[in-house]
This record gives structure tokens, C-alpha cells and sequence, in this order.
């Protein structure tokens, strides 16, 4: 591999405008994820305080190894639901290190709403678990919940990937093989008794810890029996009586240092080899990036100088750099794992197509996993290029990336619009990761060619009606859809409703992406390569 050449001018007024403007916005992200991991009511920290509980950040400190990275999914889910008060969707998930193995933590945290489970919470709690399957990850339950939020009960109850999806998830990791161990911090009632149960192994806190389906007051109401908490599905009933949970613990540090203990006796797995070499930093210094991209996210950028400054070295393989050139194919390493990138330098025509999904397809045989930068509008469009078979070259790329059965990690860096986004690997295509840049936009065509599409619609109906109208009555349809567009197709909105797992600092992303790769590489690759039909 050789170094990229840098073209980059620091210098530059628009480099030092560009560099100014993300700043300001990763400290908007920053202040973001500062108050949705920290910043509670204070009776709602007392309230912790006199039940002698811990916060969950306090939690994790104890349950990690001290020193280690944890690579956080959805810090801001719900960040524009529920009025802004369920912050990270009640949930704190993410992948840590403990005893020196790769794990992944789904934790209540109590100080919101008593750690009651919201429709986003509960989509959380299946992400986590999603990636728990598909990277064969033990998983570590921190359960302490009140509970569904019963008012939002239909939209978190029956659907295919509801709650119950959460104890589907159990039970696949169960018969996969891949460890669970619950730690009962409070109570778990109803359908979430069933999170330690379906575990192999649980530890409960005396006099904190609760499993039953149905609590006192249920209880009372279904039966008329009175009952306390601790007599119903305390600690000592469930590890002496029940057998329900396995091990007691004095108190929260003791629980998790008996949850530390058991994952050390679980067998650790051997990881899917790849051709992996002693890291070494990027040559070129990775805030550089906040200078690269444009403010304007319409403003076209270099994909080689953000590759450049996120690989090992900077050093990159680029695979036939003349040829398809608004696709940028080629080998580097991240954390000395060698992967292919995938980079949009403009839209996609019929060549750029074609060699993404001939680069797709070396890759996926050479078993290197596959890393997909965004910033795409889409297809090319209009006459000339569907004459040529843009629809169906944009299909082999499709139906070659779907068919890859090595890990694949996306970053929207830019923008991300229509099919492009699912050539590019977006949410529904099974990527292990995905993550957002604060400055990229989502959606199925930017806002103003959405709103400039909808008012020519509108126009064209009323004139076949006879009806001319005026610029401002254009405005008036035009207005509204540009607003909302803009306000549903920004990062914030897409990590709130969790079509991501994250909003990155871009300088973070080496790491996001090494940590992310590493941990793919405790679940084998399917030997299994095949595609469905292109059609030539």
C-alpha cells in the first residue's frame, strides 16, 4: 500500500471555515451527550441515593476493567421523543471489555422513570441484542425497570419486533451458545422477569433485587393475596426457594464482582482470523477532518482525505482508481485489520456501480470485512442513463452487497439519499454498525427536491383543473415540506428514532470503527459465499 497524497490546505478560508463550523457542532454533540448520560433531576439522584442504589455510569465503572474503551449504541436515542425527557432511551447499551473479552451491556438506567421501558427503549434493548447474535457477544443484563410504560403500551406490546423480540433474542443467543449473565439490581416485573430467567446465570441484590411476573399491587388486585416485594421475588426466595436466580450479593459492588467471576469461567470463543498486523496511527492528524468537510453538505469533498486520515499509516490500495471515479474502492487497515472501503466521490453512475460491486465481490471471497463511507445523493438519473441500464448495474451493486458475508460497517460522512443509501449498506442491509457525522443528512431525496417535487405535483393537478396559482400560494405548499424534510432528515432526528447506532465525532471514528471490527471477529464468517441472480 502507499500513503495518500494530501491535497488538503490548512490554511485555506474555507478550510479554517469549515473546521470552525464542525467545532461548533461536535461541541453542540458533546453538550448533547453530556446531559444525556449525566445530567438527572436531583430528587431523582436522592431517590437512587436512599435506596442505596448506584447510578448506571457508576455501575459500568465497577463492571468494566478499568482503563478500557466502551463503545457506547444510541447515547442519544429519544432525543426528540417524549418531550426530551427519556434521555438515551432509558437504556445505556454498548460494548465493553471485562475480564479481557469483548461483551456487550444492556443496562436500565433507574433515574428515568424508574427505568420504565418506552417503545424506544424496548427497540434499544433489540438492537443490543441484534448485534449481541450477529457478533457472538456474551451479554451482560443490568435489570432494573418498572416495568412497560403502560400509556405507550400498543406501540411497545404486540409487534413482530416488540418486546417480545427482546426474549426471542435471549432464547437465539441461548441456543447459539453465547453467555448471558443478569445482574437484578431492582425489580423486573411482567414480561421483564423474563430477562433473567431466559439467562444462564443470575445474580440478584438482597433487598434491592425483585423478580415476579406480577408485583404486590397485582398481586392484590388479581388475587386479593398481600405481599411484600422481598417475600414475592426477593433475593433469598429466588436463590433458596425458587432457584429462579442463582447467586445473592450483598450489594452492587459485591454483584458485580460475582458477574465479573462468572464470565470468567465461561469459555471464551477463538476468533474468526483475518490478515491483521500491529496498528499504527494515521499519518495525517484526524482533526484535519473537521477543515475537510463542507459546511454545506451539497458541497462536493475528496473522499481519499477522509479515508487518509482514519486508516493505518494513511496508507491506501486504491482499486481501479480510472475507472467508475465517483466510487473510491480500495484495501487499508484499521487497528492493523486489513478491510476494503467503499467511498462515494459523487453520484453513481453505470461504471461507479459495477466496480463497487466487483470490489464487493474480491473482498467477500478474500474474507477482508468491508467499510462503507457515505456521502451519496444516489443514482444517476434520466434517459441516457436508464438507457444504458443504470437500474440494473444499481442492482448487481445492491444484490452483491447483500450477498457479502463478511462484517460491513457504514459511516454516513455526508449525505445519504434514496437507492444510494441502500447500495451504500444503510440500515436495512445488516451491517454490524452504522453511524452518523453531526452535520449528515437522511432521507429519501434531499428537502428541496422533495419540496420542489411535491409543489410541481400540486401545481399540476390544479391546473388541470383550471386553477393558475400564484408564487406565494407555491410558497405555501413548498414551505411546509421543506421544513419538515430538513427537520426529519437531519442526525439528531435519525439517532433519536435509533435508525443509527450513534452520532460521531469524526475524529472518534478510527476508534468506533476498530473496536467495532474487532468485536465482529468473535463470530466466523459464513462459508457460504453466493448471490442471488444479476440480471446482466
Amino acid at each position: 500500500m502507499s500513503r495518500i497524497q494530501s491535497h488538503v490546505d490548512t490554511g485555506s478560508a474555507s478550510y479554517r471555515q469549515n473546521h470552525a463550523a464542525m467545532t461548533e457542532r461536535v461541541e453542540a454533540l458533546r453538550q448533547r451527550i453530556h446531559t444525556a448520560r449525566h445530567e438527572r433531576p436531583e430528587r431523582d439522584i436522592e431517590r437512587l441515593h436512599r435506596q442505596k442504589k448506584l447510578t448506571v455510569r457508576e455501575r459500568l465503572d465497577l463492571l468494566l476493567d478499568p482503563g478500557t474503551p466502551f463503545l457506547e449504541i444510541g447515547t442519544l436515542a429519544a432525543n426528540r421523543a417524549y418531550g426530551g425527557e427519556v434521555h438515551g432511551a432509558g437504556q445505556v447499551s454498548g460494548i465493553g471489555i471485562i475480564q479481557g473479552r469483548e461483551v456487550i451491556i444492556h443496562a436500565d438506567d433507574p433515574s428515568i422513570k424508574g427505568g420504565a421501558w418506552y417503545p424506544l427503549s424496548v427497540k434499544k434493548i433489540v438492537r443490543t441484542l441484534d448485534i449481541a447474535i450477529e457478533n457472538r457477544l456474551p451479554v451482560l443484563h443490568l435489570c432494573d425497570s418498572a416495568g412497560g410504560f403502560l400509556p405507550l403500551q400498543s406501540d411497545l406490546f404486540p409487534d413482530r419486533h416488540a418486546a417480545g423480540r427482546i426474549f426471542r433474542n435471549q432464547c437465539t443467543l441461548s441456543k447459539m451458545g453465547v453467555p448471558q449473565i443478569a445482574v437484578v439490581l431492582g425489580h423486573c416485573t411482567a414480561g421483564g422477569a423474563y430477562i433473567p430467567a431466559l439467562c444462564d446465570y443470575s445474580v440478584i441484590v438482597r433487598g434491592n433485587g425483585g423478580v415476579f411476573l406480577g408485583g404486590p399491587p397485582l398481586v392484590k388486585a388479581a388475587t386479593g393475596e398481600v405481599v411484600t416485594a422481598e417475600a414475592l421475588g426477593g433475593a433469598e426466595m429466588h436463590t433458596t426457594v425458587s432457584g429462579t436466580c442463582d447467586y445473592a450479593a450483598d450489594d452492587e459492588p459485591h454483584a458485580f464482582a460475582i458477574a465479573r467471576d462468572i464470565l470468567a469461567q465461561t469459555t471464551p470463543i477463538r476468533k474468526q482470523a483475518i490478515d491483521r498486523v500491529e496498528a499504527e496511527p494515521p499519518h495525517y492528524d484526524p482533526q484535519e477532518l473537521y477543515g475537510i468537510i463542507p459546511t454545506d453538505w451539497k458541497t462536493g469533498f475528496d473522499m481519499r482525505e477522509v479515508i487518509a486520515r482514519i486508516v493505518d499509516g494513511s496508507n491506501f490500495h486504491e482499486y481501479q482508481p480510472g475507472y467508475g471515479t465517483t466510487m473510491v474502492c480500495g484495501y487499508a487497515r484499521i487497528w492493523g485489520c486489513k478491510v476494503g472501503i467503499l467511498a462515494n466521490n459523487g453520484v453513481l453512475f453505470n461504471d461507479s456501480s459495477l466496480k463497487a460491486a466487483h470490489f464487493m465481490r474480491l473482498c467477500d471471497r478474500d474474507r477482508t470485512p468491508l467499510v462503507f463511507l457515505q456521502n451519496i445523493t444516489g443514482y444517476m438519473v434520466g434517459r441516457e442513463y436508464e438507457e444504458r441500464g443504470i437500474t440494473k448495474d444499481g442492482a448487481k451493486m445492491i444484490m452483491t452487497q447483500v450477498g457479502c458475508t463478511v462484517p460491513k460497517f457504514t459511516v454516513i460522512v455526508g449525505g445519504s439519499f434514496g437507492a444510494g443509501n441502500y447500495g451504500m449498506c444503510g440500515r436495512a442491509f445488516d451491517g454490524r454498525f452504522l453511524w452518523m457525522w453531526p452535520q449528515s443528512q437522511i432521507a429519501v431525496m434531499g428537502a428541496e427536491q422533495a419540496a420542489n417535487t411535491l409543489a410541481e405535483v400540486k401545481v399540476r393537478q390544479l391546473e388541470r383543473k383550471g386553477h393558475t396559482l400564484s408564487a406565494e400560494e407555491v410558497a405555501a405548499i413548498r414551505d411546509p415540506v421543506l421544513k419538515s424534510f430538513e427537520e426529519e432528515s437531519d442526525a439528531y432526528h435519525s439517532t433519536s428514532e435509533l435508525w443509527d447506532d450513534g452520532i460521531l465525532d469524526p475524529v472518534d471514528t478510527r476508534n468506533a470503527l476498530g473496536m467495532a471490527i474487532v468485536a465482529s471477529l468473535n463470530a466466523p464468517f459464513d462459508d457460504d459465499i453466493g448471490y442471488g441472480v444479476l440480471r446482466l
